[in-house]
């Protein structure tokens, strides 16, 4: 009797086996790897090379600093209608963290610090010391490129489409580590530069300045030929913006440089200690003393700039499309006069040569979304992150919700009227509240978003003014290794103090010209070169990726 027992208990054993391979049970426990029509199951473990389908994150904490557009009207970025929506979509709750307004590195820094990561982290990772591969060497950051391969197939298409995108996002050694903001499309690459009073133009005759002669001889107009017409000599010709100097809008790339590293044909140059800078800081001094220039520019009260420019007092400055000829074009309108503001060409100078230097972009300049090492559940992270590239998530978070924000005309997502003609919010803070496409985040900008954004004429003929320039000796955005990062930052936080303060020593008459050498010198001896051989090695690298 007990022998047939156990021969019935073989039998059963036998038969559960037989029936267990055929079908094939999954690691969980739930269906088979294929259900009665033959159609993959998504929840199937990895088999022959194919990788398994992930869901959506339950939850996620999210660090990232909210935009001022976004906080001039919400309190966190779980509020955005993008993200509301999103969450809607995918199940996944999402517990973002802001930073304190003003100490977001500092923020960053003492979180990194201190090992008390959230899942991700949103951030322009450029500014990071050491770079990302030492955030991932000691365990900070994770590694993506495998995981984009198999789990994000939105951004996988998009760099695989734009060769140029991958190498961008790819570290020195080779790590891909955000999923970034790219800006795409050339036309969404410039949108700041040299704004001029067009109705002061008209009224005195004069053409728009191309050369440095021919800016000193509008402002010189500016001054002494009343264009505002109110009888007095109170026109300020140009506000000079020092913090534009070194996005090459401000006159000084005409002589070819920038205020910082640049590069000719491969060779880094630092543009402060070059003779071209001696004739730049030579026309802005002449020009200070001449009264072209705002003897107030130094100061940061945009009240004071706001009032000067409506109160039809300065004739010249550096803007934005949309903050400024945008704005100020609104804040004028309907108040009589004939109020008008252009975007100026580059700075030249020779009469008829394409500009060395404008505003420029890179299309990745170091922002976006990285996957921390607290993240207990990657590969359903990057699924999330992913979506913002597909088609439904860019137009999610470009433009906003379907039928509120925008609608669909002949295939155009175009703003409604509750972004473009908001009651109570500019456009910047109305697009905020839906979206993104304003400022940044972890998606492809679109360009379609900056049309409209700025529709006006002005503003679009400003920007194709503005990018109408040479650009050959940018920078592609490169950092220093960890081994370079200490000494790199110490050298330049010396250098850019000083030279911060001889810039507009210069330029106001208190330090004369003639001691330029000296102040090259001084520059050397703080290490300047030690520097450009490290922007060397880091361009170098980058070049050979």
């Amino acid at each position: 009797m007990v022998k047939m027992k156990n021969r019935n208990v073989m039998f059963v054993s036998l038969i559960m086996s037989f029936v267990l391979a055929l079908t094939g049970c999954s690691g969980g426990g739930g269906k088979a790897a294929s259900d009665q029509n033959g159609e993959a199951d998504p929840a199937k473990t990895q088999q022959e090379g194919t990788p398994k389908e992930v869901g959506y994150p339950e939850s996620l904490t999210y660090w990232v600093t909210l935009n001022s557009n976004a906080s001039a009207t919400l309190q966190n970025a779980g509020e955005i209608k993008a993200y509301q929506k999103l969450e809607e979509i995918t199940g996944t709750k999402v517990q973002f963290q802001h930073p304190p307004a003003g100490s977001e590195q500092d923020s960053f820094n003492i979180m990194v610090s201190s090992g008390d990561l959230p899942d991700v982290i949103e951030h322009n990772w450029s500014a990071v010391s050491g770079g990302p591969d030492k955030l991932i060497g000691d365990g900070t950051l994770i590694r993506l490129n495998e995981l984009i391969d198999q789990h994000a197939p939105n951004l996988k298409k998009v760099l695989d489409e734009n060769p140029e995108y991958r190498k961008m996002i790819t570290s020195d050694d080779g790590n891909i580590y955000v999923f970034p903001f790219l800006r795409g499309d050339d036309y969404l690459l410039t949108y700041n530069g040299l704004i001029i009073r067009q109705d002061w133009l008209d009224k005195l005759g004069l053409g728009m300045p191309e050369t440095i002669e021919e800016w000193h001889t509008v402002l010189t107009a500016f001054k002494n030929d009343d264009p505002n017409g109110n009888g007095q000599a109170d026109e300020i010709p140009l506000r000079l913006d020092p913090g534009q100097l070194s996005m090459n809008k401000a006159f000084l790339g005409a002589w070819g440089i920038t205020d910082s590293f640049y590069q000719v044909d491969g060779v880094v140059k630092y543009g402060p200690i070059q003779p071209e800078f001696k004739e730049f800081l030579q026309t802005m001094s002449q020009w200070y003393a001449e009264g072209l220039i705002d003897p107030d520019y130094l100061s940061g009260d945009s009240n004071l700039w706001d009032a000067k420019i409506t109160n039809n007092t300065l004739g010249a400055f550096t803007g934005y499309t949309g903050s400024g000829i945008g704005r100020y074009l609104q804040m004028m309108e309907g108040k009589g006069g004939s109020f008008d503001l252009a975007g100026a060409p580059n700075v030249a100078l020779k009469k008829g040569e394409t500009p060395p230097l404008g505003q420029k972009d890179s299309p990745f300049t170091g922002y976006g979304a990285a996957i921390t090492s607290k993240n207990q559940n990657p590969e359903a992270t990057v699924k999330w992150l992913d979506y913002k590239y597909g088609e439904e998530g860019s137009l999610l978070f470009n433009f906003g919700i379907e039928g509120e924000s925008y609608e669909m005309v002949d295939g155009y997502p175009t703003y409604t009227e509750q972004i473009t003609k908001n009651d109570s919010l500019p456009i910047a803070q109305a697009l905020a509240q839906y979206a993104m496409a304003g400022y940044s985040g972890p998606f492809v900008q679109d360009r379609r978003y900056m049309e409209q954004y700025s529709s006006l004429p002005q503003q679009a003929s400003a920007i194709e003014a503005w990018m109408n320039a040479k650009n050959d000796r940018l920078m592609p955005v490169i950092s220093p290794n960890e081994e370079e990062s200490a000494r790199y930052a110490s050298i330049m936080n010396d250098v850019k103090t000083y030279y911060d303060e001889m810039l507009n020593k210069f330029i106001m008459g208190v330090e004369p010209i003639d001691q330029f050498e000296a102040f090259v010198e001084t520059i050397k001896g703080m290490g300047i070169e030690e520097a450009v051989g490290i922007q060397q090695a880091a361009l170098d690298r980058y070049n050979s990726r």
